[in-house]
């Protein structure tokens, strides 16, 4: 299983990915699933990879050959044009793979989101779907997943927005998201591939891998853990009242008692 995400603010992109694959339950392998094309003050695209690792890597194939001969993702105009172009490598691989893989019960499973900016045009980031179509993330909808979604989508809901989130919130975001995926879901593990990049600055400057017991991930780990804690305990209490002997309703039998004293009552003003 994977889990990668890719999230667009008006500041820049983030970009993270795990890095483990399963090929069965007895074989578990490490795998780079962030990948990057760089013409320093042309053009940046980051891809995230998941499903297949065999068809991925037949489409990275594709795409760093044409991009080693000048064409492809090193002739893109605009971004949608890169998305287009990556959606061709991923239907040529299709068109190779899918009935043999079909023929044996597989699905031809391959999800990519595609990051970065063309120079002349904002940021942008995309999703390609398995049959090739670009989906593109919007201010409404600022964040796109790829692989096991599920567990780490709740807190890039009720934090991430593309107006105020800064790069530098939206990486925490990030880890915090790969962090909450992989304690629910043992398919997805470290090391962690972690890319900022800030609008216009047409190459990659921040990227850092973690790795299970890296120090910094295991700080963000903790502190998370305890200020959910704390959180918790800071909500309004929960009183449970006894139901009527008689088996007849009696209301609300659970009540929620904010207890907190507010900041002006604690000061005495």
């Amino acid at each position: 299983m994977t889990y990668c995400l890719g999230i667009i603010t008006k500041y820049g992109l983030v970009m993270a990915s795990d890095s483990r694959t399963n090929a069965g339950n007895d074989q578990v392998n490490v795998t780079r699933k962030m990948h990057t094309f760089v013409q320093s003050g042309e053009r940046v695209f980051v891809l995230l990879t998941s499903g297949s690792l065999s068809c991925t890597q037949s489409i990275l194939t594709l795409l760093k050959r044409d991009y080693a001969r000048g064409e492809g993702l090193a002739t893109a105009a605009t971004m949608y044009e890169a998305a287009r172009m990556v959606g061709k490598a991923v239907r040529e691989v299709a068109e190779i793979d899918r009935l043999a893989l079909e023929r044996d019960d597989y699905r031809f499973n391959v999800n990519i989101i595609l990051g970065g900016q063309v120079r002349g045009e904002p940021p942008q980031l995309f999703m390609i779907y398995p049959q090739g179509n670009p989906l593109q993330a919007s201010e409404e909808s600022p964040f796109l997943q790829i692989g096991e979604t599920k567990y780490g989508r709740p807190i890039l809901d009720r934090g991430i927005r593309f107006d105020l989130t800064t790069l530098e919130e939206a990486a925490k975001y990030a880890i915090l998201s790969l962090d909450s995926t992989m304690k629910s879901n043992v398919t997805v593990g470290p090391p962690i591939d972690l890319m900022a990049y800030s609008a216009d600055e047409l190459e990659i400057r921040r990227h850092r891998r973690f790795v299970h017991d890296d120090p910094a991930l295991v700080k963000m780990r903790t502190r998370w853990d305890q200020a959910l804690r704390q959180a918790v305990a800071k909500l309004p209490d929960i009183h449970f009242r006894l139901a009527s002997t008689k088996g007849v309703e009696t209301g609300n039998s659970i009540e929620l008692v904010d207890t907190a004293v507010s900041d002006d009552a604690a000061t005495g003003k």
